[in-house]
């Protein structure tokens, strides 16, 4: 999900039968794990490799929605 009120940076929530942060670009310009609740590291894992093949999806979303930052 992205939420229309959030601010920068880009991230996305993941949520199902818990939730998880996640900035589209991390320090070392991966995707990040910013917080996770009641989600199993398995599971994380898989997520997280979604979000780095789904990453420029994920971003385009992104800036449709609260655009460039330009």
């Amino acid at each position: 999900m992205i939420y229309t009120a959030d601010l920068t940076p880009a991230h996305i929530h993941i949520t199902g039968a818990g939730q998880a942060k996640v900035n589209l670009f991390g320090p070392d310009g991966r995707p990040e794990l910013v917080s996770v609740v009641g989600i199993k590291a398995a599971e994380i894992r898989r997520l997280m490799s979604e979000v780095v093949e789904r990453r420029d999806e994920f971003m385009n979303e992104w800036e449709r929605i609260h655009g460039t930052g330009d």
